[in-house]
């Protein structure tokens, strides 16, 4: 009998396609032939990600002329700003057409997977009869929590009134752990017509693919799959499938600047807030006294340059300090034995990737799920500490010394030691999920022998 196919489709986004190349790899492993789609612009990195693998590419053209967009841009990342999302995510229906042709042409698919932001897809699947299942990155936890806490939401609440849902009693939520426009006591717009035909789509699913293990959040994937359909099914985490990079002739100055550090029996916080976060120069300025008076030993990527105004940090913080610009390994680095802590956003891909290295996180959560991917971390999984805002808003700026005093407790002190100890505990947890036997390993088999059958009856 043939192997079965499958064909994976991420959305237009690093953060969103580095884990479809992990989730490639897992499935590999499981003796199973993977189709991906992508644009011609995107090919080139798709070809040099995967490589080492006989994943089967397959790019289909994205629509020009898109208002507001610059020619030639086929990621979220290269958007001049972020508020351009809706138009460009509308704008891959286009590609339609073309998706279908390439995917009627490949041999019997016994699924596909694609990114719940390309919610079109399921009218391909229901067109050539393939189940499709929508990837979505991030948790069980955040999932259940957004759909549980709705009707509260319509409600009188303040931005930053505590209150709990029935069903998880013992989370204190505010409205600002929830992104625009779900906070809203009347929520419209485009981005929430965007997410409503997102989950429209998803409803009418196959399942969820879900990008982490079942030990991690057992309690909010039991409920969520008693509760909502279609099953969400977790079969991470997806970065354990990927062999940590072999040794190279020349290592990036960054990692020659790690290996010193470790050499001098030095650690090291890594500072990244992601692709997408907006920072105003205030609070960049912030960050930079926050760092320097925390005097700890840091490695700080930034997506542009720091010293609009040259103040000399870089100069000041030169021998405890790295500031980098280029885009970087992020996992080579958290695997680094000087890393100690990240000084993160709290994106899913980033809290994984954290889990899977045993760093513990200082959480500075800044948009879309990430306030409760934050909760998750600190509150009930308890792998980190929380950076803390001048008003105590969940949403609310952050002064220097609301980052320096938890900076030194992460890597000094006694709670830092307590949230190192239980990552460690998470982290070896996570990565034998997906190993013959492990609960994701389960999972991923369960569903592929569920596909299989079906498909022969």
């Amino acid at each position: 009998m043939a192997s079965p196919r499958v064909v994976l489709f991420p959305f237009m986004s690093k953060g969103h396609i580095i884990p479809i190349f992990d989730l490639a790899r897992l499935l590999l492993r499981s003796g199973i032939s993977v189709t991906v789609f992508t644009t011609p612009a995107s090919r080139p990195f798709f070809s040099d990600s995967l490589s080492n693998t006989n994943v089967n590419i397959v790019d289909i053209p994205f629509p020009q002329n898109i208002e507001g967009i610059p020619v030639g841009v086929e990621s979220t990342d290269k958007l001049p700003s972020m508020s351009l999302f809706v138009p460009f995510a509308s704008a891959t229906k286009s590609m339609k057409p073309n998706f279908e042709q390439a995917l009627a042409s490949l041999s019997p698919v016994t699924f596909m997977i694609t990114d719940s932001f390309l919610p079109w897809t399921l009218d391909s699947a229901n067109k050539l009869g393939i189940p499709r299942f929508a990837y979505y990155g991030m948790t069980t936890f955040s999932l259940s929590l957004m759909r549980s806490s709705s009707d509260l939401l319509r409600t009188e609440l303040s931005d930053d009134e505590v209150f709990t849902l029935p069903d998880f009693p013992w989370i204190k939520l505010t409205r600002n752990d929830f992104d625009s426009p779900f906070r809203e006591r009347e929520p419209k717009g485009p981005f929430f017509d965007f997410a409503m035909e997102e989950a429209m789509a998803t409803s009418k699913s196959y399942g969820l693919i879900v990008n982490s293990i079942y030990e991690l959040e057992s309690v909010y994937v039991d409920h969520f799959n008693s509760k909502f359909s279609p099953k969400a099914w977790c079969v991470g985490p997806f970065c354990a499938a990927t062999a940590p990079l072999q040794q190279r002739l020349e290592k990036p100055s960054y990692i020659n600047w790690l290996d010193g550090m470790l050499e001098q029996g030095k650690q090291v916080l890594y500072v990244a807030f992601g692709t997408q976060a907006e920072l105003s120069s205030e609070q960049f300025k912030e960050i930079k006294i926050g760092l320097e008076k925390s005097e700890v030993n840091f490695l700080w990527v930034v997506r542009k340059s720091i010293d609009e105004v040259d103040d000399g940090f870089e100069n000041r913080v030169k021998n405890r300090g790295l500031v980098v610009t280029e885009w970087v390994d992020q996992r080579e680095i958290l695997n680094h034995g000087s890393v100690q802590g990240f000084l993160s956003h709290c994106g899913w891909n980033s809290v994984v990737e954290s889990i899977c290295a045993k760093v513990p996180i200082l959480a500075w959560p800044m948009m879309a799920d990430q306030h409760l991917n934050a909760r998750m971390v600190v509150e009930e999984i308890k792998i980190g500490l929380k950076v803390e805002t001048r008003d105590g808003s969940v949403r609310g700026f952050v002064k220097c010394e609301g980052l320096e005093k938890p900076i030194r407790e992460l890597m000094e002190g006694d709670k830092g030691k307590e949230a190192r100890k239980k990552v460690n505990e998470i982290g070896e947890a996570a990565i034998n999920a997906i190993k013959e036997g492990g609960s994701s390993w389960q999972t991923l088999n369960d569903l592929i022998l569920e596909l299989t059958t079906r498909r022969n009856v």
